[in-house]
């Protein structure tokens, strides 16, 4: 059985509100209808709907998978007029992940500029510290700050420039040690922001060695968000490690100082991430034309600072 077929039977059901009013919008027969919903509940391996005699309810796997379903067909119809050379405005919902400092700072400024320009887009943007399933999880576009992997996944070049960096505050390395290598941080109160590691921060081989070094610590603050760990270095309570960009601004103004320059590690690659095929949807090629140079701009300046200011 085709599954796009049978997703369309599916959607007309919920829509009609009855396996029924599918069968009688669709020209099927209440049997042909039912097959096409086990069909795709084999393919699901799980229950979408509840049925009874007179009404069908979706099930928490259904509600899920009839948003999927809904966006697919959406967006085969968009593919479908592009084919036929049909000019077709972007609509529909673009749902972005990024990480919530880049998706806060970064890129939803450039959003708000986009939705101006695109009033039929609406835009559902999901700060994820954890990497989504972009497939299964129905997500367009993925802002990735890290070394891809091999996959089916198209992926849009926006910068090198990000890094982890040591920083701290001018009040605090004042009135402590020098930090001079990374084994001088066994000195210092540490503040751990957990995407950067809770108890070890590892550094690149010292010149002339092979053996990556690791710096094993009891911090005295743990936070899972980078405004807090940055916010607490700013106050002076001690060293902590984020991302070159997250630290740039404050840099910049000399509230916090660039540590270790020596002992960084590798920049790490930015993307914008999309599953395999994405990138023709009218909407989304209308984000990426629009969004990819000031993402681009906003890295490359966030990076210069970054490297501009040492310790």
């Amino acid at each position: 059985m085709d599954r796009i077929d049978a997703m369309k039977v599916f959607i007309a059901a919920l829509d009609e509100g009855s396996l029924a009013g599918a069968g009688r919008l669709l020209g099927r027969s209440p049997a042909a209808v039912s097959r096409a919903v086990a069909f795709l509940e084999q393919q699901a391996g799980a229950l979408l709907l509840h049925r009874t005699t007179r009404s069908i309810r979706l099930s928490e796997t259904g509600e899920r998978y009839a948003d999927l379903c809904r966006r697919v067909l959406a967006d085969l119809q968009e593919l479908e007029a592009v084919g036929t050379g049909e000019r077709t405005a972007p609509r529909g919902t673009l749902t972005i992940t990024a990480p919530p400092i880049s998706g806060e700072e970064i890129l939803r400024p450039i959003i708000d500029a986009f939705l101006e320009a695109h009033p039929a887009v609406t835009v559902n943007l999901v700060l994820l510290v954890r990497l989504a399933n972009l497939v299964e999880e129905g997500i367009d576009i993925a802002l990735r700050i890290a070394e891809l992997p091999d996959s089916a996944m198209t992926a849009v070049h926006i910068g090198d420039g990000v890094r982890p960096v040591i920083v701290a505050s001018p009040r605090y390395l004042a009135r402590h040690p020098r930090i001079d290598a990374p084994g001088d941080l066994l000195k210092h109160t540490i503040i751990a922001c957990t995407d950067f590691g809770r108890d070890a921060w590892v550094f690149p081989p010292a010149k002339g060695g092979a053996v990556p070094r690791s710096v094993q610590f009891k911090p005295r603050l743990i936070v899972n968000s980078v405004r807090a760990a940055r916010g607490a270095a700013i106050d002076g309570l001690g060293v902590t490690r984020l991302y070159s960009y997250h630290v740039a601004d404050q840099v910049e103004d000399g509230s916090l100082r660039l540590l270790l320059r020596n002992a960084e590690p590798p920049a790490r690659p930015v993307n914008l991430l999309m599953p395999e095929g994405r990138s023709a949807v009218p909407k989304v090629r209308a984000f990426l034309d629009f969004a990819v140079p000031p993402l681009r701009a906003a890295f490359a300046r966030l990076s210069a600072e970054a490297l501009a200011l040492g310790d």
